[in-house]
């Protein structure tokens, strides 16, 4: 668990850092009425919670500035964390239709959760506009020879509003919006902890990601480079890592839990 003083200590990472950028913070409140999962974000319940700060480029370079518009907010009681997300995109492209498929093969939009904020076991949501569900477990990351587990079910719940039509290059979309409800009693582990009280921190970022997409006449194909290969995807978070790899949980944001 990140402890009450964490946010002093991150702040003071100095703001020049082109490696480490501070970490953003999100102070969550409680709700005495779960918001409605239809990805109608405008509900009464999301009006006591504010808008996130908007998506940057995962690297966190100014220079690559996202050209579509992400940006979440959350509440919490005491069963689940509430997040919703708001994401501009002209061209809604879905394909994965399977529980546990790679969904960020497809546009997505993702979460990566860390209860005790110590980068050892962390959780990670992945959602397509198809509403399908990617939900893994990571014992600790990749570089410390971590292994993920996809049997873990974080039992959620989950509604989307896409604003256009799916799949379809002959009309401008607006975007699609994501309503997620995360049970805390996913992230039961043993000696861990994963309830939360007024006060506790936690580490949590989110990340979209977005293809260059051709029409074709069945929908949109990834656009391919000369070798072949699809182009790579953009990365665009609420709270920038410093370079391309989300398996940093150290770097993520910071969650505060407020009545």
């Amino acid at each position: 668990m990140i402890h009450a003083c964490a946010i002093v200590l991150l702040s003071c990472i100095p703001s020049g850092s082109d490696s480490i950028p501070i970490p953003s913070v999100y102070e969550v409140r409680r709700t005495v009425r779960p918001p409605t999962l239809d990805g109608r974000i405008g509900s009464r319940e999301w009006r006591r919670s504010g808008w996130s700060s908007d998506f940057v480029d995962i690297t966190g370079d100014p220079d690559r500035r996202p050209g579509l518009r992400t940006r979440v907010r959350m509440l919490w009681d005491d069963s689940c964390l509430y997040v919703a997300a708001h994401m501009e995109d002209p061209h809604l492209w879905a394909t994965l239709t399977r529980h546990d498929a790679i969904v960020f093969h497809d546009n997505d939009f993702e979460v990566f959760l860390d209860p005790n904020g110590d980068g050892e076991q962390y959780f990670e949501i992945e959602v397509n506009a198809l509403n399908t569900v990617m939900d893994l477990f990571m014992n600790r990351p990749y570089r410390k020879g971590g292994t993920y587990n996809m049997e873990w079910d974080a039992g959620l719940r989950s509604g989307v509003l896409l604003m256009g039509t799916l799949n379809d290059p002959s009309d401008r979309d607006q975007g699609w919006n994501l309503e997620m409800a995360i049970p805390y009693s996913a992230f039961r582990r043993p000696g861990r902890r994963s309830l939360p009280v007024v006060g506790d921190q936690w580490r949590i970022d989110f990340s979209r990601v977005e293809w260059t997409l051709d029409p074709v006449t069945s929908g949109y194909i990834r656009r391919k480079g000369a070798q072949g290969k699809p182009l790579p995807e953009d990365n665009w978070v609420w709270s920038p890592i410093g370079e391309v790899n989300m398996h940093i949980p150290e770097r993520w944001g910071v969650l505060v839990f407020k009545n």
